[in-house]
């Protein structure tokens, strides 16, 4: 008697058919399309922004290009991987972080980078990935919701970055890594008891850090928020000029190139972390709309990669990956409208700059390769 070998019709099954281009190279369709759409909308804001100088757009296009080439790497390593370089890429960023402290490059009153055979960079980027993946592997292969022991160990993992990063001083960037640490350990499913702990702990420490953590012009910052006029031409002047810049556009807005505050050098850092405030004047709140309706698609994409995820480690990446994207969008739109301090933390995929560019898209390949994983064992 034969082997008996079980046969499928022909056509009759979705393990006939070879698998797309796009599953070959491990890209998110969706995802790509979107993020395409922000960038382009962004280039088009960006031109205005900078007084239709062409360089400048040329010279973010260059950026967007190494960053969508990186994010499409990223996209091609497993998530095994990931999990088996964090503990490596989570060492060098910390002796990258002690290196800065001591023979770092300062600039504006502050030390955060590095420079190497004539290349500077920020060591604190590299973070923003490396923390969420290092502490997604650490608590991976553990009980979900996380002992109180592991969630200790986890916010020692967190507190080391944060702090070297607090020193520099870079308040927007420790803010953000820290945020993306605890966004792993919500998605690990720790109680509610521990999430209003951490609540009660942030309130009682408010004082303390005001008094001995907090430099004499982050303090300004956040009185300047309070009552920018109290100092108009000085730290308030930033606010109340992107504030007129939002108040004028109205719904409509003035028109491509013909926004006043920004062109007339009213709004300072008008193609940074204000230009939103340009697209505000010259597009109105209709503009802004389809901006939040981009980032909007791109969080639900992100979230369903989450949800669909196939481990725990894919699960917690995808999930801190997406909510700090959401707090990059929720900050720096409440500093330019005057409800948060301003902490220079960009726009993003829209805001002039590279570094940030590329850690996000970076971390958006990550997401692909969360994606990848799912479609791979399903199809």
């Amino acid at each position: 008697m034969g082997d008996y070998v079980r046969q499928l019709p022909q056509g009759s099954s979705d393990m006939a058919r070879a698998p797309s281009l796009a599953m070959r190279f491990h890209i998110d369709v969706p995802l790509l399309l979107l993020l395409m759409a922000l960038t382009s909308y962004g280039l088009f804001v960006l031109y205005s922004a900078s007084g239709g100088e062409m360089s400048a757009v040329i010279r973010q296009g260059r950026f967007f290009l190494i960053a969508y080439v990186l994010m499409i790497a990223a996209a091609q390593v497993s998530l095994q991987r990931f999990a088996r370089w964090a503990p490596w890429l989570y060492a060098m960023g910390i002796a990258a972080l002690v290196a800065v402290a001591f023979v770092g490059v300062g600039a504006k009153g502050a030390q955060r980078w590095l420079e190497i055979a004539g290349f500077r960079f920020q060591p604190s980027e590299i973070m923003k990935l490396t923390v969420p993946l290092t502490l997604a592997w650490y608590l991976a292969d553990r009980t979900l919701p996380p002992q109180l022991r592991y969630l200790l160990g986890s916010l020692a993992l967190l507190g080391v970055p944060a702090f070297l990063i607090l020193r520099q001083p870079d308040l927007g960037t420790a803010l953000l890594i820290a945020a993306s640490g605890l966004f792993v350990l919500f998605m690990a499913g720790i109680g509610w008891r521990y999430i209003f702990g951490a609540v009660v702990a942030a309130v009682s420490s408010a004082w303390p850090a005001w008094q001995f953590v907090l430099k004499d012009y982050q303090k300004q910052r956040i009185l300047t928020m309070f009552n920018p006029d109290s100092d108009k031409l000085g730290a308030g002047w930033n606010i109340i000029q992107s504030k007129t810049a939002i108040g004028s556009g109205g719904w409509s807005g003035k028109g491509w190139m013909h926004g006043t505050q920004s062109h007339l050098d009213f709004l300072p850092e008008s193609h940074t972390d204000f230009i939103i405030a340009v697209l505000a004047e010259e597009f109105g709140l209709r503009g802004v709309l389809i901006l939040l309706g981009l980032y909007l698609l791109i969080l639900l994409r992100g979230f369903w990669i989450g949800v669909q995820a196939q481990t725990s480690f894919g699960r917690m990446i995808a999930g801190s990956l997406t909510l700090t994207f959401f707090v990059y969008i929720f900050v720096n739109m409440g500093m330019v409208a005057g409800l948060l301090p301003v902490v220079g933390v960009p726009l993003p995929l829209v805001s002039a700059g590279g570094t940030s560019l590329v850690t996000l898209m970076a971390g958006f390949g990550i997401l692909m390769a969360v994606s990848t994983e799912r479609r791979m064992v399903t199809v």
